[in-house]
């Protein structure tokens, strides 16, 4: 799974060795509390990264190891259950430790094992990187959409002689996405995704925004360009096409970048995300339709527009799907 284990106890180095042994723990050096009581913080931080095993440590010198694998780069858990873990406890990333543990450890402790099973830790890993890898989603879909909506808007309100979109219609349109994106906490993530830590990456999500944005915003510019120029239309036929085009992009986008592979074919949604994100898609097109159509301002759009929109909201699909196998090429 990608996490390097080391065992730094106060026992003798040769019981150690052998229990690492015996539990198939492949052991890269052995270093004694005695050498690192000498040892600079400097020299303890290089020596950490070479050493598996660190024996007959006092409380201090385990303490001092966490803090130079910190000090590293490294995220650290620490797991003990005795008086003498109780600094490492306080001091590691994150601090385990078990339910028959002495009180002092749990208190130091951030977690607490119930359980008589260490497979829980690898359960809690793997939904930690699960909870990640679905904020990441969110993070990229939303800040994707509005750095290309405040380019849309802006561009909008310049060139036309009308609101593209009435206060009200952007309100129930945010409201519809924001309800569409409620299930990610329960969607899939990628096998391959789980297999290695991860970590927040600034420059990653800047660039993705810088990419995926202006896309956003040239599709929007194309639906301006072919509602006003193209179909000559109304205010209120503009606005109920821009919702039905914004609405459907910003909403199916989830599906294309919650995945590096084909989405649908190799990665599939939860039940959950696909039914909300179909679902409200479906509610906003046919809205314009019902009673509530005159009251939120909305047109009955001909035959020939719906299907331009329906084309641009395809090749928005397409577009991104193509964009995104190049940005993961060059930024991986």
């Amino acid at each position: 799974m990608g996490i390097e284990i080391k065992v730094i106890t106060g026992d003798n180095e040769l019981v150690t060795q052998k229990i690492a042994q015996d539990v198939g723990l492949p052991v890269k050096a052995t270093l004694l509390g005695s050498a690192i009581e000498s040892m600079s913080d400097e020299v303890l931080r290089v020596e950490t990264q070479k050493t598996t095993i660190f024996a007959r440590c006092s409380p201090n010198e385990k303490n001092r190891i966490i803090l130079a694998l910190k000090a590293s780069g490294h995220v650290v858990g620490y797991m003990g259950d005795g008086v003498n873990d109780a600094p490492s406890l306080k001091s590691a990333h994150v601090g385990i430790s078990v339910n028959n543990a002495v009180d002092v450890a749990k208190e130091s402790a951030d977690m607490i094992l119930t359980n008589k099973s260490l497979h829980e830790l690898k359960e809690g890993v793997l939904e930690g990187r699960k909870t990640f890898g679905n904020t990441m989603k969110y993070i990229m879909m939303g800040i994707s959409s509005n750095f290309g909506n405040m380019f849309s808007v802006l561009g909008a309100v310049i060139l036309l002689p009308f609101l593209p979109m009435l206060p009200i219609q952007i309100l129930l349109n945010n409201l519809l996405y924001d309800i569409s994106q409620v299930p990610i906490p329960t969607d899939n993530v990628d096998e391959e995704y789980i297999q290695k830590p991860r970590k927040w990456n600034l420059t990653f999500i800047k660039n993705f925004m810088f990419v995926f944005g202006p896309i956003s915003s040239l599709f929007d510019f194309l639906t301006f360009y072919i509602l006003y120029v193209v179909f000559k239309s109304s205010a209120p036929v503009f606005q109920t096409g821009w919702f039905l085009e914004s609405l459907a992009t910003q909403t199916l986008i989830i599906h294309i970048i919650r995945t590096r592979h084909i989405p649908f074919l190799q990665s599939t949604a939860s039940k959950y995300l696909l039914a909300s994100t179909f679902l409200v898609v479906i509610i906003g097109w046919i809205l314009p339709y019902t009673f509530l159509g005159n009251f939120l301002g909305f047109a009955i759009l001909p035959s020939k527009i719906l299907c331009s929109i329906l084309a641009i909201v395809v090749g928005y699909i397409i577009v991104v799907d193509v964009g995104k196998r190049i940005f993961y090429k060059y930024s991986s």
